[in-house]
């Protein structure tokens, strides 16, 4: 009687033995599909920063034809730094800034004649609404932060048409058009130049002091 029940609990870590190297071997073959899902996401996630990286000195010799080298430095970074985590490129908010204040050396003291403030040329009540003072807009990188707001405001207006989000940062109408063709004629200077510097995986971007 001892025996066979020793054959049988032999039997039966032999069989569960067999079951666990099958399983083992059967997820090694097929891995979770949430495994594969945040493999994906990471790949993409990477060269999102990359492209966004990219984008940065394009930038900032787009800038640096508009005011002094090391102010197009500052601006071109802070285009990186506020638009991360956000639906919108550097870039976005690059041509918005030249299209702004372009003409005026990205002057953070311009003031259209209607009021609207900084580089970005936001006017005072939609400086309010995004919960800063209309004298804060003097600072670039508040001012590139009420921005990015703006742009996500005009957004949703714009039911996720980012082309459409830019004009209406302008307002509408036949200055509006007028806008959204400045806009893409910057674009097409910043893109033109990334064209001539191909990107490169793990170069790390520099960072400036602001």
């Amino acid at each position: 009687m001892r025996i066979s029940l020793l054959i049988l609990a032999l039997l039966f870590l032999i069989a569960v033995t067999n079951n666990q190297a099958s399983l083992n071997a059967f997820q090694a073959a097929n891995p979770p599909a949430t495994t594969e899902e945040a493999a994906r996401k990471q790949r993409e996630e990477e060269m999102d920063r990359l492209e966004r990286q990219h984008q940065v000195p394009a930038i900032t010799a787009a800038f640096a034809l508009r005011t002094s080298r090391e102010r197009a430095h500052r601006l071109a970074y802070l285009c990186y730094e506020k638009t991360i985590g956000t639906p919108f490129k550097p870039i976005d908010l690059a041509e918005i800034a030249l299209a702004e204040t372009g003409g005026h050396a990205l002057s953070a003291r311009a003031v259209s004649s209607r009021g609207a403030v900084g580089v970005w040329q936001l006017m005072p009540e939609r400086v309010k609404s995004h919960g800063y003072a209309p004298e804060e807009m003097k600072h670039d990188d508040r001012c590139a932060e009420a921005a990015v707001r703006e742009l996500k405001v005009k957004l949703k207006v714009a039911d996720g048409d980012l082309s459409d989000a830019k004009r209406l940062y302008c307002g509408t109408g036949k200055q509006a058009r007028m806008y959204e063709a400045k806009i893409r004629k910057y674009r097409r200077e910043i893109l033109a130049r990334m064209s001539r510097e191909p990107l490169q995986p793990g170069v790390e971007m520099k960072t400036a002091s602001l």
